[in-house]
C-alpha cells in the first residue's frame, strides 16, 4: 500500500492503517532512539510515544515529505526534550538532596523546617485523588519509569503520562512556594 494511502487511512481513523505504519517503520524509530539514548526501556517508551501521537494527532497531519523523515524527526525531537526535562528535573533534585543533608546535619531550626515542608508536601500530596497518588508515588518516591508504572497498573503509559502531569499541576497549584520541587 502506498504511503499516501496510508495516511488517507490513518486520517479517517482506521486503526489498521496505523497498524501498517507501526510495521514499516518502528524499526527505524527504535533503531534511531537507541543510538540517541543508548537506552532499551527509553528508546521503546519514545518509539511508542511516536506512535500514539501519530494516532492522537491524525487529523492535524499535513506532510509535505515522507512519513519516515516525520517519524524519525520526531524521535530527535522526544529525545531532546526528555533530555531537558531530565536535566532540569536533576537540577531541582540536586537543590531538594542539599536540602534533606543539610536538614540532617544542620542545626535543630533547618531540621523543624524539613519537617514542616515535607509534612506540607504529605498533605498536598495526600489530597489527590487515590489513581493519582498512587501513580504519583510510584514515579517521584519509588523512581519507577512510565511503563514500569503502567504494567504493573495495567493501564497504558498515556494514562500515567496524563496523571501524573495532573497531579504536579495540582501540587504547584497547593504549594506554589515549592513548585520548583515538582518539575
Amino acid at each position: 500500500m502506498l504511503e499516501k494511502d496510508l495516511l488517507t487511512l490513518l486520517k479517517e481513523g482506521r486503526p489498521d492503517a496505523l497498524e501498517n505504519i507501526f510495521r514499516k517503520y518502528w524499526e527505524d524509530v527504535f533503531a534511531l532512539a537507541m543510538s540517541k539514548t543508548g537506552d532499551p526501556t527509553l528508546s521503546e517508551e519514545i518509539t511508542q510515544d511516536i506512535f500514539v501521537a501519530l494516532w492522537e494527532n491524525r487529523h492535524r497531519i499535513n506532510l509535505s515529505g515522507e512519513l519516515k523523515h516525520y517519524l524519525l524527526g520526531s524521535v530527535k525531537f522526544k529525545v531532546i526534550n526528555y533530555y531537558k526535562s531530565t536535566t532540569v528535573a536533576a537540577v531541582h533534585q540536586q537543590k531538594f538532596s542539599m536540602l534533606f543533608e543539610s536538614s540532617s546535619t544542620g542545626a535543630a531550626d533547618e531540621q523543624l523546617l524539613y519537617k514542616e515542608l515535607s509534612a506540607e508536601i504529605e498533605r498536598a500530596i495526600s489530597t489527590l485523588p487515590e489513581r493519582m497518588r498512587a501513580i504519583f508515588y510510584k514515579s517521584r518516591k519509588e523512581g519507577k519509569s512510565n511503563s514500569e508504572i503502567a504494567t504493573e497498573m495495567n493501564i497504558s503509559v498515556q494514562t500515567v503520562k496524563n496523571q501524573t502531569s495532573s497531579a504536579l499541576k495540582l501540587l504547584k497549584e497547593k504549594l506554589p512556594h515549592l513548585a520548583c520541587f515538582f518539575l
